[in-house]
Order: C-alpha cells, then structure tokens, then sequence
C-alpha cells in the first residue's frame, strides 16, 4: 500500500485507540491489527464502488443507447420507471430516484443502513448518468433492442449488486415478501413483473409488452452470469485456523446464526492431521460483500465455499439486519 495513506491509517487507528483508551500509552500491538482492518475495508470499498460505476455506466448504456429512444420498458423498478416516463412528462432519472426510494427505505430496515446508503448512492449516479450522460442510439431491430438492452441492463445491476448495492429495488420487496408470504423470491419478482407487463401492455402496446418479457428475461439472464449464478441465498463453508474469531464475527457482530462441524484437516506428504471447526452459515447474495469484507480481516487465507441454495424454510436467517461495522 502506498506509504502515505498506510502512515495516514496508522494515524487514524492511534487517534481512535487514544480517544477510547485515555487511561493507558497506546501499543503498536493494538495499532497494527486495527490498521490491518483498515486496509481491507479500504480495499474492499475501492473495488465495490469500481463495480457500482462500471454497473452503472452498463446501465446507462442499456436505457439510453437501446430501451429509452424506441419506448420500450423492462420489468422491476426500472421498468416501472420507463414505463411513467412513457405516460408522465417527469424525466427518466427523476423516476428512478421516486420509484425505488420505497424499496430503499425497505433494505434499510431488513438488510442494513450499509446497503441502502450504497444503494442510495448507485440509484443518483444512475439518474445522473441517464440525465446528462449522451449514449448514442445503437439501433432500431426491436429485437436487438430486447436482447441487447436488456444485456447492458442486466450487466448493470450485476456488478451493482457485486458491489453490495442494488440499482433495482423490488428484489428487497422480493425478499420481504418472500418471507412475510412463505413464497420463493422468484415467485415475488414473477408477480411483480407480470403486473407490470400487464400495465405495459395496456398503456402501449401488447406488442412493446411482449418485447419487454423479452427484455426482463435478457437482462434476468444476464445478472445470473454476472453474479457467478449465485441466486436468492448462498450457503457458506468457511475453512479457517482462525476458526474461533470467525465464528465470533458471525454471531456478535453480523449477528448471523452458524452450525459448527467438527472436522480434520490433512496435508503432507506423511499425511499429518490436525483437529479445527468448520462454519457454514446462508446469507442472501446482497450480504457477501460485506461477509467476504469481514472473513478478509481475520484471516485472508480462509478456505470459503459457496453453493447455491435455491430455497430456504425456517431457521433465523434474515431475522435482524446485518450491523455494518
């Protein structure tokens, strides 16, 4: 790390250890696991928010070079966005603020103020982005429009949510209702997505409605591969010496439920074993940043893996938002 900003970490670490501890000097022992921390969540923040700008230039690109100049709408919040902005004379990224401040509002209660402050930020960039940002007008194939929008789209809230935010709110009302209703999150998004080809179908055309499924399923698509597959929660093994301090992040400060298994580990030619925990616990795909953030700080050479789960019932899996440290 660059000499200045490690001299200027140190810094901020002893002034924050002084200001707790006055009664005692401060070590370089307490200095330097409070730097280490410092240096993840600062690198951790500079690739998360390189994804967000990149998802939502993608974006940007995906509204303004193909949806947007052939009026066509996709599903989501930000179909409902190009769909008031095809019927109301308010601007596209006027909308998109208005719109998904609702399902903001929401992720800050059931997800974390973390997020929805990232989410919040990605959402004005996008409005920006649309507003003064000049794509130019690829093509007018309403096919190519469909695929490709919904491409760019796609890509867009991909890396978003790569980065630990979202730039279409209604998966948090997914995931709300999911949970308030006892439905999968994708029977929720299905739901939401029908109603609003439905509208689009009545306000435009049945024809604009029957390229915008075709849009929605491009850019749905399209998230997936972005996010490696990953769908509505993931189960996490985590392998790890240090297998005690993860165990305590998960459960103190994520607050997040784990089970333990005991297990044994070989390596060497001689087959030598040693006794240590292995975590596994489920998060949804919008929490593994800030998981992979706090696995970082304790111990970068921790074994993790990850599966998909396609359905959960039961347990106390998002039961209380994740703190944000």
């Amino acid at each position: 790390m660059n000499p200045i900003l490690s001299k200027l970490l140190v810094d901020i670490a002893k002034k924050r250890l002084e200001k707790n501890q006055a009664s005692k000097p401060v070590s370089q022992k307490e200095i330097v696991p409070l730097v280490r921390n410092y240096q993840v969540e600062l690198t951790h923040a500079v690739k998360e928010y390189l994804y967000i700008i990149v998802g939502v230039f993608s974006a940007g690109f995906g509204l303004k070079g193909f949806l947007l100049p052939n009026s066509f709408i996709d599903g989501g919040a930000t179909g409902i966005s190009l769909l008031l902005e095809n019927i109301t004379s308010l601007n596209l990224g006027v909308l998109l603020i208005i719109v998904n401040l609702p399902f903001i509002f929401l992720a800050s209660k059931t997800i974390g103020k973390k997020f929805a402050i990232k989410s919040i930020i990605a959402i004005s960039l996008l409005a920006i982005v649309v507003h003064f940002v000049h794509y130019p007008t690829v093509t007018d194939d309403k096919l190519l429009i469909a695929v490709f929008g919904g491409f760019f789209l796609g890509s867009g809230i991909g890396l978003s949510m790569r980065g630990g935010s979202v730039i279409d709110g209604t998966e948090v009302l997914a995931i709300y209702l999911g949970r308030k209703l006892s439905l999968t999150i994708g029977d929720v998004l299905l739901l939401i997505n029908i109603i609003i080809f439905s509208a689009g179908a009545y306000v435009l055309s049945i024809e604009t409605a029957l390229y915008a499924i075709l849009t929605y399923l491009s850019a749905a698509k399209t998230v997936d591969f972005v996010v490696d597959g990953v769908e509505e929660y993931v189960g996490v093994t985590i392998i790890s010496n240090k297998h005690k301090e993860i165990k305590f992040m998960l459960t103190n400060k994520l607050r997040r439920a784990c089970t333990i298994y005991a297990g044994k580990g070989g390596y060497g030619t001689s087959g030598e074993s040693f006794d240590k925990d292995i975590i596994y616990t489920v998060v949804t795909r919008l929490e593994l940043a800030k998981l992979h953030t706090e696995i970082d700080k304790i111990d970068r050479k921790a074994f993790t893996i990850m599966g998909i789960v396609k359905d959960l019932r039961g347990g106390m899996i998002k039961k209380k938002p994740m703190k944000a440290h």
